[in-house]
């Protein structure tokens, strides 16, 4: 282990006074540090004191370091529930014109395709399934044929939930930008995990709870660049103004008035003791150094698929030297994911299970996912490859 790594994976551990055995699930939901636990807590405590309004807290430092790892500003940030309620909020709004095409990749997330399905239907939209390699991994060449052909929105996921692959965002977004085409990228599995600026999106959704360590219940949007199409599906009144109609147009034809940037889209309700957990999550991230970071995980994620492929059987689903610490496995004949998780559990180690619902295009059973965090001790990954070799 270089003095680097040796840091971080000390520095993570240090941070975190309890930490779940084994733990292997960062890419379900990370553990959090102590400051961001007393942090959350703290608030909590001062919203009982003195009332939750009273305490609403300025999370502009926040916004500005969770925007920072895209090269954006405070400005361009908003705080949802989740990853889910972010994308629903961004694509439920958007005023796309029937016969649209949405381009997307069929290692979309189940849920991203569920309401891309039904946006389609309400709204008249195409879906275009842009082509990828034998990895699943976008094929640019494609998506530069498809852009030619006509193409109204792009959305990819950085990392998908169930495959460790990373997409080629720049280029993509290079293509995109070239075209005049937005481009939506879903950083929920990416940010904190690799390396997310370059990327030119359009919009960013991620979450706080997988590789940023903070809290469940946050999710978020990074909109650097709002347009007069974008908008949220359900206006409110902390990013939105309440227009009277002009006389004699009809009060039914006022519509809202966003408010400039990604406020637009933020609910001003929601667990904001999370928001501020958050808040303080990316700081410690940033503290950590997000390149010394990336190559940590890189380096956890290639030391396990080196140790766990093959072992009883099980194979890794992406190339070997992929760099990210998110590694999916096939089972065997007579075993499966789920028997797989309960070993793993019996000797205090943390997995998941994928299920096909997470990318009902891709997968055709279930998956193994082992996502170390930072601290991962080599161990640890020695003793599941035992695991999955019994």
């Amino acid at each position: 282990m270089t003095g680097q790594a040796a840091r971080i994976a000390a520095a993570w551990r240090s941070a975190r006074s309890v930490v779940p055995p084994g733990h292997l699930d960062a890419a379900g939901c990370n553990v959090p540090s102590d400051r961001v636990l007393d942090a959350v807590v703290a608030h909590l405590r001062l919203e009982r004191e003195r009332g939750g309004y009273a305490a609403v807290p300025d999370l502009t430092t926040a916004k500005s370091a969770l925007a920072a790892l895209v090269g954006a500003g405070p400005g361009d940030v908003a705080f949802l529930e989740s990853g889910t309620a972010a994308m629903a909020a961004l694509l439920g709004g958007w005023r796309l014109a029937p016969g649209s095409r949405v381009g997307h990749v069929r290692t979309e997330y189940g849920s991203t395709l569920m309401l891309l399905r039904h946006l389609a239907a309400w709204r008249g939209w195409n879906l275009v399934e842009l082509p990828v390699d034998g990895d699943a991994r976008l094929d640019v060449e494609g998506l530069r044929a498809r852009l030619t052909a006509g193409l109204d929105l792009v959305i990819v996921s950085h990392i998908g939930s169930h495959r460790g692959v990373v997409q080629p965002a720049g280029e993509i977004g290079t293509l995109c930008r070239a075209a005049e085409v937005p481009f939506v990228l879903d950083v929920c599995q990416s940010l904190g995990h690799v390396e997310v600026r370059g990327a030119g999106a359009s919009a960013y959704v991620g979450t706080s709870r997988k590789w940023l360590a903070g809290p469940r219940g946050v999710g978020f949007l990074i909109v650097p660049g709002v347009t007069p199409a974008m908008d949220a599906a359900a206006p409110t009144l902390g990013g939105h103004l309440w227009n009277e109609p002009s006389p004699g147009t009809g009060g039914e034809r006022a519509l809202p008035e966003p408010l400039p940037g990604a406020v637009r889209y933020e609910s001003s309700e929601g667990a904001i003791a999370a928001r501020v957990g958050l808040g303080v999550a990316v700081l410690e991230y940033h503290a950590l150094g997000p390149s010394a970071v990336h190559a940590r995980l890189a380096d956890r994620g290639r030391m396990a698929r080196a140790l766990l492929d093959g072992a009883g059987g099980w194979r890794v689903a992406e190339p070997l030297e992929e760099p990210s610490a998110l590694v999916t496995l096939r089972p065997p004949p007579g075993d499966t994911a789920e028997k797989a998780a309960a070993r793993a559990a019996a000797a205090s180690l943390l997995v998941s299970v994928v299920p096909t619902g997470r990318a009902p295009l891709d997968l055709r059973e279930p998956v193994l996912r082992v996502s170390p965090p930072p601290g991962t001790p080599d161990e640890t990954l020695h003793v599941l490859a035992r695991v999955l070799a019994s």
